[in-house]
């Protein structure tokens, strides 16, 4: 199964896209004997209207235009629920037993993810009920693939 981490707007190098690039390529190495070939890094420029509902309208048609057909959409917000790493895993390895095609975890921008996204989303997961930048979500995401990837394997990376 195909992961895919969607994010609206573009990290400039750095320390965090060094960091999110790392737990990608460890969840790369981790999840192909697992039936994840490969996590894919997607990035869209945030919407330049002027109004923020706007802008979220306009990130939502690019992040819908974005899926592949059977994908499922795992969107990234605080209003969501909050789970532990194994809950996530056992989610992704649930998921991929299913069948399912690819699974697109989507990152909103400044504004965060449009009502449209938080509905064809499920299910819709938080980090916590804090705001945090995207660029560290980001990192966050990447590093749950990545520790998900160890939980399925039985690595000792993840403790309890």
């Amino acid at each position: 199964m195909r992961l895919i981490l969607l994010c609206v707007g573009r990290c400039k190098a750095g320390p965090e896209t060094e960091l999110s690039q790392r737990y990608i390529e460890r969840a790369n190495a981790a999840g192909r004997a697992l039936g994840f070939p490969r996590v894919e890094l997607r990035e869209f420029d945030e919407s330049r209207a002027r109004e923020p509902a706007l802008r979220k309208a306009a990130e939502a048609k690019t992040i819908l235009a974005s899926l592949s057909p059977g994908a499922r959409l795992v969107a990234l917000d605080e209003s969501g629920a909050l789970v532990s790493s194994r809950e996530f895993s056992a989610f992704l390895g649930k998921t991929r037993d299913e069948g399912a095609p690819a699974l697109t975890l989507a990152i909103g921008g400044a504004d965060g993810l449009s009502g449209e996204i938080l509905e064809a989303a499920s299910p819709i997961v938080s980090f916590g009920r804090m705001t945090f930048p995207h660029q560290l979500v980001r990192i966050m995401a990447a590093e749950q693939l990545y520790r998900a990837m160890t939980i399925l394997a039985g690595h000792p990376y993840h403790r309890d």
